[in-house]
């Protein structure tokens, strides 16, 4: 196995895209890089990725895994505040906001909305379906998508 071990690599030329053998993976400017997708579609690295993300307990609001994340405060039965540890540019960046619910009394799942999204945190809401009242749930999921400061 052979391996190149170097700090920068510098074109021969102006071109600004990196190829193997003769498919472009790799095309760079000054503040944005992309690559190369499925079929012939480009995905820009600094907008296709998630920026945040937190997997929580909603009965405890202990975070079972995150990125990106500092803390995840239980202000009631079903509400929540996510606090971003890097923060976004502005506060219009896209949020989802997913739970696991499980009942033994047969009642159907959650419906989640936010109402409150800052540049450095996000309060979600879960409430029950068939009662229509804030409720905890057993696990909770928070994706966070756009620019960072």
């Amino acid at each position: 196995m052979s391996e190149i071990v170097l700090d920068t690599i510098t074109g021969k030329s102006t071109a600004t895209t990196v190829t193997i053998g003769s498919t472009p993976v790799v095309s760079a400017s000054a503040t944005s890089m992309t690559i190369r997708g499925e079929g012939s579609a480009q995905t820009s690295i600094q907008q296709g990725l998630l920026k945040h993300w937190v997997n929580f307990g909603m009965d405890d609001a202990a975070i079972n895994d995150s990125f990106n994340n500092t803390t995840v405060t239980d202000i009631a039965a079903g509400d929540y505040t996510v606090t971003i540890a890097n923060n976004f540019a502005n506060a219009v960046y896209a949020i989802s906001f997913e739970q696991t619910y499980v009942d033994g009394h047969g009642t159907s799942g959650h419906q989640s909305s936010d109402t409150t999204k800052t540049t450095t945190l996000v309060r979600v809401y879960a409430f029950r379906i068939d009662t229509g009242s804030a409720s905890d749930t057993v696990e909770a999921m928070v994706q966070s998508a756009g620019d960072l400061a």
